[in-house]
């Protein structure tokens, strides 16, 4: 056991509250991280507000990154003092894991969202009480976090830790969706609907394959501007005509359209943006979407549910940390630091859209 600082949710919806805890020693297959950064991802704070109330208190966090203090017995190709960036948990074993797309593990709810290990005990405690954890694989709101090596993927060293972070989850969301699942052809036309984290790194993944137009969608002027720094033709807000105007810049309507809002009427409007035999991928955690099955039929849209971008985490995020080195992804230009003691106040930021990425740091 060892000391730990943790942000912990006493309740549903209830605010971070920075705790001493007790952390365990990894076992056999697992890996002891030190945390040098987290990112803050609205799916924590949607989970967060929705969350069993059986499950609390509970520590929430998925896109840690840091270096390595141990390793389990049985763990190989990691060392302590490796950089890492920590992503979510699969088994390696079952059907989707072996054939590439671990995000869709036959045991992903038990590994990711159960409260717990897959087995329902806990590596943290709190005033020598079990404290729930293990928020996709990792519950990385805290110093250290003890993982399964599957969810450890080793990053060079010199790679900034508030770079590394969101690569685990947003990141590799975004651009996994268009170049593992989308894969569009250099000068088809994508939109994004949703200028966050999620949605800016889909533009920015469109703009590395060559789409052309790339056009984002968002409320927030600022969120606007940097789309377009980041490569976007146009960027415009939502609002009566929207349509219109995505099908007249596209020549007729988009080729791809990524959704990541979770917002049904803007789901139903990512159909009418795209041109025949088109496809629409739905990222965003939202309620139900009903669709016109006859607009679908008639434009032979294909609709994709993507989750982590379906991405085997081992081989992407490398992908992406070359992508950021060669510059066709600068993640760093999404990114606002706060220490790890004012998480509040960095999802405050995200909520109010005055950042793009919280990103955490610790000391």
């Amino acid at each position: 056991m060892r000391r730990v600082r943790a942000a912990v949710a006493e309740a549903p919806g209830a605010p971070f509250t920075v705790r001493d805890a007790e952390i365990q020693d990894p076992r056999p297959y697992e890996v002891l991280v030190r945390m040098s950064a987290v990112g803050v991802c609205h799916t924590d704070l949607t989970m967060r507000d929705t969350w069993p109330r059986r499950l609390t208190p509970m520590v929430f966090g998925h896109e840690g990154a840091g270096r390595v203090e141990a390793v389990g017995a049985e763990v190989t190709g990691l060392a302590p003092g490796d950089q890492v960036c920590l992503t979510f948990a699969s088994c390696g074993g079952c059907e989707q894991c072996a054939a590439g797309h671990p995000a869709y593990c036959h045991t992903a709810r038990a590994r990711n969202l159960s409260g717990g290990r897959d087995d329902g005990t806990t590596p943290l405690s709190l005033d020598g009480t079990p404290l729930h954890a293990g928020f996709f694989g990792q519950s990385s709101f805290a110093t250290h976090a003890v993982v399964h090596e599957r969810g450890v993927v080793k990053v060079p060293a010199g790679l900034p830790p508030a770079v590394a972070a969101p690569l685990g989850c947003g990141g590799q969301t975004g651009a996994g969706t268009v170049l593992n699942r989308l894969r569009p052809g250099p000068g088809s036309s994508l939109v994004v609907l949703g200028a966050g984290g999620v949605g800016l790194s889909a533009l920015m993944a469109a703009v590395a394959a060559g789409c052309d137009p790339v056009v984002a969608v968002d409320p927030v002027a600022s969120r606007r501007e940097l789309a377009v720094e980041l490569g976007a033709k146009a960027a415009l807000a939502p609002g009566d005509g929207l349509v219109a105007a995505l099908r007249d810049l596209t020549g007729g309507g988009a080729h791809h359209v990524v959704e990541t809002t979770g917002r049904p009427e803007m789901a139903r409007r990512a159909v009418g943006a795209l041109r025949p035999r088109g496809a629409l991928a739905l990222l965003g955690l939202g309620g139900e979407v009903t669709f016109d099955v006859m607009d679908l039929l008639a434009k032979g849209v294909r609709v994709h549910g993507v989750i982590e971008g379906d991405s085997d985490p081992g081989r992407f995020i490398p992908e992406l940390v070359g992508l950021y080195d060669r510059g066709l992804f600068p993640i760093d230009r999404l990114v606002t630091t706060f220490p790890f003691e004012d998480i509040e106040a960095a999802v405050a930021a995200m909520r109010d859209g005055s950042v793009v990425k919280s990103v955490l740091t610790f000391t």
